[in-house]
């Protein structure tokens, strides 16, 4: 049974104990997708991930994505995170600033940014479609936003990677004091088929733009502290439909402080282009003794 390296990390942290939970897995090539999945259930993480040799000529390292239940194609902190550890444990250097992942998804590049701790990785979202918009959307999407205002934009199901609903509301004050009914929401992600609802409202705090709360109820979450994929969805939809807005070049998200976390993501757009990440901090490097077979 050789011992293997772990990372427990804090992704799209604000400060220490902000962000969210990834276990990383490093060493594990012997190991088959069954023995990653009956780990990531052992440590109940949202995401358990695997650092692997790449198979794809153009990637840098390649990445399995496990929830407790299921192995995943692609998540965004997941996603942030593994490049960090990669680059923690000495196993790539990026090229022209460029990590090149390979996931389920495919080959993503993610974007190194400084270093230490001040170093930022930012993913590129893998593209989105707006399926449907409106409020009327879908017969369970009322529901679902009881309780909250619209804000200026309409509901919209988008799809990239993974399918939420997204919502604007009427703003920061009001997002933060929704007590949403969390089994609307999940009725709306089943019907769907869709993680579930994502809101977002904008903000005049210097130090973030955008506030988001996403729950996502179709995998059994009740609200998530930092939401990497969902918040691409975010940004492309409203780059698509304020191309010369406010927020149409980027800015900054706060997130998860209705759950006691406080996180920090970085939304960035360029030439169409979403680019999603922020700071990821390594809390426990160790040994993993664990039989993989």
């Amino acid at each position: 049974m050789p011992a293997l390296r772990y990372l427990h990390l804090d992704v799209f942290a604000a400060t220490h104990g902000g962000g969210n939970h990834l276990g990383v897995v490093i060493g594990a090539e012997h190991w088959s997708g069954e023995a990653m999945q009956r780990f990531a259930r052992w440590t109940d993480l949202v995401e358990t991930t695997f650092l692997l040799p790449p198979t794809a000529s153009d990637a840098s390292y390649r990445v399995r994505i496990f929830t407790p239940h299921k192995e995943i194609p692609f998540a965004g902190h997941p996603s942030v995170g593994s490049a960090h550890a990669a680059l923690e444990c000495g196993l790539v250097q990026p090229v022209d600033g460029l990590l090149w992942q390979e996931c389920g998804a495919g080959v993503l590049p993610i974007r190194v940014e400084g270093d230490g701790a001040n170093r930022r990785l930012l993913l590129k979202s893998p593209g989105e479609r707006v399926l449907r918009t409106g409020r009327d959307a879908h017969p369970l999407l009322a529901a679902a936003l009881a309780g909250i205002g619209a804000g200026a934009l309409p509901p919209a199901l988008v799809d990239g990677g993974r399918r939420w609903w997204l919502a604007e509301v009427e703003g920061e004050a009001a997002l933060r004091a929704w007590q949403p009914d969390h089994s609307a929401i999940g009725a709306l992600a089943h019907a769907s088929d869709s993680m579930g609802l994502c809101a977002f409202a904008r903000s005049t705090h210097p130090d973030y733009q955008l506030v988001v709360r996403a729950f996502p109820a179709g995998v059994g979450i009740i609200e998530d502290p930092a939401s990497g994929a969902a918040n691409g969805l975010i940004a492309a939809y409203i780059a698509q439909a304020e191309p010369h807005g406010a927020l149409a070049g980027g800015y900054i998200v706060s997130q998860g402080r209705e759950i006691g976390h406080d996180a920090q993501l970085v939304a960035r757009i360029v030439d169409g282009t979403v680019w999603i990440g922020g700071r990821t901090h390594t809390i426990i490097d160790g040994t993993l003794h664990w039989n993989g077979e």
